[in-house]
């Protein structure tokens, strides 16, 4: 039997629903055809903890495990890391030096739809629109008036890298703008703000089964905060995820469904993909792709496989057998 490490932790505040959505990959991951062990990925130790609660460190060198004198090598690598080091392809381009495949996507694509400033330039060029926005690196002089006077209020403040909404805020008044622009530089070097588009929250997750692409059933997002902030995304008391979405036209699913197939193509994805829209009366806008969303029974994409019949256990085995596909 192959021998899969599920990678989970990491180094951002999506640290706990990581290791949530860990528990439930192994749990549904075929024990007879895989041995599975959950490694954590802290910054200070990589470690696997055993059913008594005794920790047993990676050797960084290979990526291998002692256990009492026995030395586990991995065959490949469930990547379940929200965030940094997983989702922006940093650990992954560790497993490509040491020649382990994954499930997510290859480092260029991880690294590129991470950055929300490089992905917006590069969906751009594919014909897809994303909201009206300008970027600035810290250090930068940012005009607050001329900013709000091209963009309208309300706008969005983001870190250019960030997961779960981290260190993203709503500017409602010139008075909140240089919060937000302080909170985001916390997260990362590089700050994008955005103009507020009003529709509806769109998400399409995708997946290849058997090199096939399975385009799942939509799912409608209602905050009940001001925006799918980062407690709306982890307190199910506070949004309702509709799966599918009520009285969406055919054409407006065609297009989400279209777009969202046509750029898991071009951008080469593998594994398990959610990608993000608002939907306006006359127009469609990506927000942002997620190549490492929850797998947890009740995240997004698992719930909408559900809704098409597709059990938990056959993701996880279409992900997992997935990595070990050459591409041509």
């Amino acid at each position: 039997m192959k021998n899969i490490a599920i990678v989970c932790g990491g180094y951002s505040g999506e640290y706990q629903i990581s290791i949530e959505s860990a528990l439930t990959i192994k749990e549904n991951m075929d024990s007879k055809k895989y041995n599975s062990y959950i490694i954590v990925i802290e910054k200070n130790k990589w470690f696997f903890k055993d059913g008594e609660g005794k920790e047993y460190l990676i050797n960084m060198t290979n990526f291998s495990l002692d256990i009492n004198g026995e030395s586990i090598i991995f065959d490949g690598i469930f990547n379940s890391i929200h965030g940094t080091p997983g989702e922006d392809g940093k650990l992954l381009a560790y497993f490509d030096m040491l020649g382990i495949p994954y499930s997510s996507c290859d480092v260029d694509v991880s690294a590129l739809t991470f950055n929300k400033y490089l992905c917006n330039t590069f969906v751009k060029s594919l014909g897809v629109n994303v909201a009206k926005s300008v970027s600035f690196l810290k250090g930068e002089k940012i005009n607050k008036e001329e900013i709000i006077e091209n963009l309208g209020l309300p706008l969005f403040v983001k870190p250019s890298r960030s997961g779960s909404s981290v260190g993203v805020s709503r500017v409602n008044t010139v008075d909140d703008f240089d919060g937000a622009i302080n909170e985001a530089f916390k997260t990362d070097k590089r700050v994008l703000i955005e103009e507020f588009l009003d529709g509806r929250e769109i998400d399409c997750g995708l997946f290849l089964e058997n090199e096939h692409l399975i385009v799942l059933p939509l799912t409608e997002i209602i905050s009940k905060n001001e925006f799918f902030d980062y407690e709306a995304k982890y307190n199910s008391n506070m949004v309702d995820e509709i799966t599918p979405p009520e009285n969406l036209p055919i054409e407006q699913e065609t297009d989400i469904k279209a777009v969202s197939s046509m750029l898991y193509r071009k951008l080469g994805c593998k594994g398990l993909v959610r990608l993000d829209f608002i939907i306006t009366e006359t127009q469609l806008f990506l927000i942002e792709i997620n190549t490492v969303p929850g797998t947890t029974a009740n995240s997004i994409v698992p719930r909408q496989a559900k809704e098409m019949g597709i059990s938990l256990p056959r993701l996880i085995t279409a992900v997992v057998e997935g990595m070990f596909v050459e591409k041509n």
